[in-house]
């Protein structure tokens, strides 16, 4: 038996591959009231012959890492939705993967967790250069802005 092959939806995440800087803001949150700038790091690949992309993201506040998590991000043939598992210092259990889908230059995940619902929209400018808008929510169907970033590949 042949073994499967990653489809043309698990091959739409080259555009994610390679690392990238970026340059962040925190909107205020009622545990950081203020809005924050940070800087970060990420490094992305395939793994598993290409069926998963791995995100290894770091974000430095006043010159010290912060924050750090690990994204799983993979195509659900039968549901025909993109995923995303989030593993972070937070320490909470992510629970099911968000789920997604990718029109044109834009890939939109949603999740519902015990703390709300989360919204996370990539969008490929251009080559080497994607926006990443992350919204969170109560009920969801209402959005606050929770963080926005710009990102630049740095190498393949």
């Amino acid at each position: 038996m042949d073994m499967p092959k990653p489809t043309e939806q698990h091959k739409k995440y080259q555009a994610f591959i390679g690392t990238w800087a970026g340059d962040e803001t925190l909107h205020p949150m009622p545990w950081e009231p203020k809005m924050v700038k940070v800087t970060s790091k990420t490094v992305n690949r395939f793994d598993l012959d290409g069926f998963f992309l791995l995100i290894d993201h770091e974000q430095t506040r006043d010159g010290k890492i912060g924050y750090r998590g690990h994204g799983v991000y993979g195509f659900d043939p039968f549901q025909q939705k993109f995923t995303m598992h989030w593993f972070d210092v937070m320490g909470f259990d992510p629970g099911p993967p968000a789920l997604g889908t990718w029109e044109g230059k834009t890939l939109c995940f949603q999740h519902s967790h015990q703390k709300g619902h989360g919204r996370y929209t990539y969008n490929f400018e251009r080559d080497g250069l994607y926006t990443l808008k992350i919204e969170m929510s109560q009920d969801g169907k209402s959005w606050m802005p929770f963080l926005s970033g710009t990102y630049k590949r740095l190498g393949k």
